[in-house]
């Protein structure tokens, strides 16, 4: 039984949680802002507010994007590729660099939970990155029918 298709649900479910999760904090913390009318370093109040809240639904977004990406492998059973595939390596960057922040900022639980993340995003490109071998007597990728070697054998001699 291969893995590919259940982590590739987990970590469909995983973005589009954390897509919802991800909105809704920066809703509140925009919320909670606004109705304190909070400033920091002399910055409107509003703006902060509105920042905020436009920065969780990008974010929130961003997320599901990725969900969805991985919902599609899952229900397809094939590797992500393109625009596909730069998202996807693009929210293991995100979640590496949220993971070293998340350690001193947060705490050790939050940085377990983005490492986690990672490294399900991480198995998922890579459990699909395998390659297939061409079948017996089959053509190869470069189309001679050969083995698939770098290498060219010499050609037979000829006699004259």
């Amino acid at each position: 039984m291969s893995v590919r298709r259940p982590v590739a649900w987990t970590v469909a479910v995983v973005f589009l949680v954390e897509a919802v999760g991800v909105a809704a904090l920066n809703w509140f913390l925009g919320t909670v802002v606004d109705r304190q009318e909070m400033s920091l370093a002399g910055l409107d109040p509003d703006m902060m507010s509105l920042s905020s809240k436009i920065g969780g639904v990008v974010f929130g977004l961003y997320f599901a994007l990725c969900g969805l990406v991985a919902l599609l492998v899952a229900v397809r059973d094939r590797a992500p590729a393109g625009l596909g595939r730069i998202l996807l390596i693009s929210a293991a960057v995100v979640h590496g660099l949220l993971g070293a922040f998340a350690w001193g900022l947060v705490g050790p639980g939050a940085f377990l939970f983005m490492i986690v993340v990672l490294g399900l995003v991480v198995l998922l490109l890579m459990t699909y990155d395998v390659r297939e071998e061409p079948a017996a007597g089959g053509r190869s990728e470069d189309g001679k029918g050969d083995d698939g070697s770098p290498v060219t054998p010499p050609p037979a001699p000829t006699t004259p």
